[in-house]
């Protein structure tokens, strides 16, 4: 067991934290799925408008590996499928009849898991869909079973705000997530590494058979590629498999009671979210988004699938997807400043305490500025107050970011598309996520994620 403190980086203090209290929420009609999650997946549409499904019917296959599918997360009828650019399907959208018919798969205990061979839980993860869940670095994509990890990440963490609580959702279901384990104990000849928030308490640190690693300090101390780079470091032809914990429960579930879990928890978060409403919540896998609308404030939302760092924009009539497990809320804004960043900003958030209101959030608190200003400089939107600009070297990136990463010289990598020298500052080491509180105080306004991301994409099409 390892302990670390990461020091370099920084904490959001975003209003709206949920709470580790758990709500049930009921069914509201409908689910959804969203096959576009999963990338690199070209799929074969199995159904059709008015087809009626049990929970765990195949609804799409791989086109280059018909043993993956992704199944209906309830029973009903299919409604409307929606489809995207090149006819891609985007969603699928089932009408729950609320009965509890549905496809069954192998049933394991937790000793017959521990008897079963790597081949066979792949068969049934590859089967259900469920090996989306695992993603493999690097490239952060579906993992590949053709190749064993040399190691196994299991994320039970996060410090971006606000990822649902894996000790909420373990709490729920110790033995599920025991099981999640013991499967991935079967699928590598190495270490199946488990990190925590130090001080971490309930059932999730007493879970066996893993090596648990705590992790202190600010954002992005929850990171999997920090954790990798503390416990395991990759070298360039290594592959290392991750995982989150709150994804590890429902493959536990699969496994012990053999169908699709119809539930998931998720988080609901953000400063525009109804006061005591921001919490824990079970709600039916692929739920419609709307089934919080009575938790959030009316006016212009931005809704996010995951936090406000990292996250994506998606609409509030989209679903809950397979990978969200938290639903993030912000208000929208695209005010304009008089004269803009030549105020003094005295109401305005600052990481490089260009303005005024970092000196005064300094000596007098936020409450107090609060109280005298009359703004929370901690209600933020989504105003990124300014445009894409320039590209300076201010050495800002470096101090957010915990790795040995030179993220100036890597962003002009493969803005250059010179994917060899971006090998070398260690892209391959790293996700796009890593990038995110550079995003957030880029004085040039780049999409520094994106940047990575079509970097990653240009070393796969090449090779390494």
């Amino acid at each position: 067991m390892g302990n670390y403190k990461i020091k370099k980086g920084f904490d959001i203090e975003l209003d709206g934290k949920p709470s580790c209290d758990l709500e049930v929420l009921a069914d509201t009609g409908e689910v959804g799925v969203l096959p576009l999650e999963i990338h690199g997946v070209r799929w074969r549409l199995l159904v059709e408008e008015g087809d009626k499904v049990k929970r765990g019917d195949a609804l799409l296959e791989d086109k280059q590996s018909t043993n993956f599918k992704l199944r209906a997360p309830a029973s009903g009828t299919i409604g409307k499928i929606t489809r995207g650019e090149r006819r891609f399907v985007k969603s699928i959208l089932i009408e729950t009849d609320g009965n509890s018919e549905e496809v069954t798969f192998n049933k394991y205990n937790v000793p017959d898991i521990k008897k079963l061979s790597a081949d066979k839980i792949i068969s049934q993860l590859e089967t259900t869909g469920y090996l989306a869940y695992l993603i493999q670095r690097p490239f952060s994509k579906m993992a590949e079973t053709s190749q064993k990890p040399k190691s196994i990440f299991v994320n039970g963490m996060n410090t971006g705000p606000f990822q649902a609580d894996a000790s909420v959702v373990v709490e729920d279901d110790p033995k599920a997530f025991q099981a999640g384990i013991e499967i991935l104990n079967k699928l590598t000849d190495g270490d199946v590494n488990l990190c925590l928030e130090k001080d971490t308490q309930g059932k999730i640190t007493e879970i066996e058979n893993t090596k648990i690693h705590t992790f202190s300090g600010v954002h992005p101390a929850g990171n999997t590629s920090v954790h990798i780079s503390k416990i395991d470091p990759m070298a360039p032809t290594d592959i290392i498999w991750t995982i989150k914990a709150v994804d590890l429960v429902q493959i536990g579930k699969l496994f012990l009671t053999g169908s699709l879990p119809a539930t998931k928890i998720v988080s609901l978060g953000g400063n525009v979210v109804v006061e005591d409403q921001a919490k824990h919540y079970k709600v039916p896998v692929g739920a419609p988004n709307s089934i919080f609308a009575d938790k959030i404030e009316s006016g212009d939302i931005r809704y996010i699938c995951g936090d406000v760092l990292a996250g994506n924009k998606i609409s509030k009539d989209d679903f809950i997807g397979m990978y969200q497990s938290s639903l993030t809320v912000i208000p929208e804004s695209e005010e304009r400043h008089f004269m803009g960043w030549a105020m003094p900003g005295i109401t305005d958030y600052s990481y490089s305490r260009t303005f005024v209101s970092s000196i005064i959030n300094f000596f007098f608190g936020r409450k107090l500025v609060a109280d005298i200003l009359g703004k929370d400089l901690c209600r933020l939107n989504t105003n990124t107050n300014g445009g894409l600009r320039a590209m300076v070297l201010t050495g800002y990136y470096d101090k957010v970011m915990p790795m040995n990463i030179m993220v100036d010289y890597l962003v002009r990598a493969v803005l250059a598309k010179d994917t060899d020298e971006a090998i070398q500052l260690g892209i391959l080491e790293t996700a796009p996520e890593d990038f995110a509180l550079c995003d957030f105080i880029c004085p040039s306004k780049m999409e520094i994620q994106e940047i990575i991301q079509k970097g990653l994409d240009m070393i796969e099409e090449e090779g390494i």
